[in-house]
């Protein structure tokens, strides 16, 4: 089974696929200016739960992009169901290659998934190139909480950096950190608790499937490096990035 795979079976009865809650993915959108009219591209969007929080508040259109057929799927039928298709569109494949316009875009934003890049500067640079001038990014990103973490747990998450070589990479591609929302420990277990009990349900409804003990070690693994490093170690927030004026 495909790492993508398990993702739609542990998320399956989620909305919000990060460690974070509505109350501060509507804050983000406060602080960053969203208003009625403005144009967001969403890369990475998932279910598309920040895009519709924000089209509900602040009257924004946008488009997002997913690579996963099933995350699409319910992101088109959340969105119909909530009579936004007028203005909000999924796009599924691969949003590190989609074709947009460039600098035609009010906001671009991408919570939790850096990755369709590489780096968290890797995404600043490739994002930039769809939002106006003076548009702001919105980022929701991972970080250690600390210096000194294990290199057992260090060396198998290569990607993961401290929150100031974050704001690093945002001055070298022109950004200041305009705001910084911080998720909470209670965010952080909610998150990881709401992946386990979606795992255990489709565990225990698959008795005979010929990969069913694929997905109890991806359960216990997952568990196992939360509770021994991931609590302690890990830190996730929400980004507003404003371009550095003149």
């Amino acid at each position: 089974m495909k790492f993508l795979d398990l993702k739609d079976i542990s998320e399956q009865f989620m909305e919000l696929l990060n460690p974070t809650s509505p109350e501060k993915i509507i804050k983000t959108g406060q602080i960053a200016g969203l208003k009625a009219g403005d144009r967001v591209i969403d890369f990475g969007c998932g279910f598309a739960e920040p895009l519709v929080l924000w089209a509900e508040r602040f009257g924004v259109e946008g488009v997002g992009i997913d690579i996963r057929p099933y995350a699409c799927k319910r992101a088109e039928m959340k969105i119909a169901g909530k009579g936004l298709s007028e203005r909000l569109s999924i796009v599924c494949g691969d949003a590190s290659g989609y074709n947009f316009v460039p600098h035609s875009y009010d906001f671009a934003t991408c919570i939790g998934a850096t990755f369709i890049w590489g780096s968290f500067g890797d995404a600043i640079r490739a994002m930039k190139q769809a939002v106006r001038p003076r548009g702001k990014l919105i980022i929701g990103e991972a970080h250690w909480l600390v210096d000194n973490v294990p290199e057992e747990f260090r060396s198998a998450q290569t990607e993961i950096t401290t929150e100031v070589e974050l704001l690093r990479m945002a001055h070298q591609e022109e950004y200041e950190f305009e705001y910084v929302m911080h998720s909470s420990h209670d965010e952080w277990d909610r998150y990881e608790a709401d992946n386990w009990v979606s795992l255990l349900h489709w565990i225990e409804a698959n008795p005979e499937h010929p990969e069913r003990q694929q997905v109890i070690d991806f359960l216990h693994e997952t568990q196992e490096e939360y509770t021994r490093y991931g609590r302690m170690y890990f830190g996730w927030a929400l980004y507003v990035l404003k371009p550095v004026e003149g």
